[in-house]
């Protein structure tokens, strides 16, 4: 089995790549920041690292060829490449929502779609996975931030549009939405916040937390088991699902 995660070098996708590993799945890590990719790679016996720009249709089919030559066909996709910026609507200009939209929902499709032969090969066997990383904003809606929550609503749209489509192959299609975790994200969102309200970075984290109702920060391990469950034999009849790890909020 090989895995392809993008947005492999921080976060949800790293402990992603880390998890899969642990249950013999062979690893590709994509993403912008080659440092990043090496540091997480390192730490995988076997796992490559390749740089790509999810948003360039020619950069996503060079990533899955990179992929497939270090670690041969791809059986399971993570597409988990993404970012938000915060901003009220009357300031949203279309570059702004551009951007936003490129890199969360362009990029999934893009990826997916340089990747989707691989997924759809015949050659005797064999379970196939994709599982897209959207959020709790591709549920429901937040202030500041509606390009982000348009863009992952898509992602959640395309997961049940792939799953039917498929539904016949071996390929299941699933999203994971979760709420706030700990990642490098949320640190710069907490920083934006203090940096525009002058709040603490505890006023700030307890605000951002108030919608969950466990009032936790969700570790980024918790989201990649839940990956592993959704790429694993036992999910075979789960597909067209975006599963949500908020605590409860949705």
């Amino acid at each position: 089995m090989h895995a392809i995660i993008t947005g492999g070098g921080t976060g949800i996708g790293a402990a992603t790549a880390r998890a899969l590993a642990r249950k013999g799945v062979k690893i590709t890590l994509a993403g912008r920041r080659r440092a990043l990719l090496d540091e997480v790679a390192a730490t995988i016996p076997g796992a490559a690292a390749v740089t790509t720009d999810v948003t360039d249709a020619a950069a996503c089919a060079a990533m899955i060829d990179a992929a497939r030559k270090a670690n041969g066909p791809i059986d399971i996709v993570v597409a988990n490449a993404g970012g938000a910026e915060s901003l009220p609507f009357s300031k949203t200009d279309l570059a702004h929502w551009q951007r936003i939209i490129d890199v969360n929902l362009t990029g999934a499709f893009l990826t997916v779609k340089a990747a989707m032969p691989d997924l759809l090969r015949e050659d005797g066997g064999g379970l196939r996975r994709l599982v897209f990383v959207a959020s709790t904003a591709g549920l429901k809606g937040y202030p500041y931030v509606s390009p982000y929550c348009a863009a992952k609503h898509g992602v959640v749209g395309l997961t049940r549009a792939l799953a039917l489509e498929y539904a016949k192959t071996p390929l299941t299609v699933n999203a994971v939405c979760p709420g706030y975790v700990e990642t490098p994200l949320f640190d710069t969102t907490i920083a934006n916040i203090v940096a525009k309200t002058g709040r603490t970075p505890e006023q700030a984290k307890k605000d951002l937390l108030a919608s969950n109702p466990q009032g936790r920060v969700i570790p980024p391990e918790e989201v990649a088991d839940t990956i592993v469950w959704l790429c694993s034999a036992a999910a075979q009849s789960v597909t067209g699902h975006a599963v949500a790890m908020s605590g409860g909020e949705v």
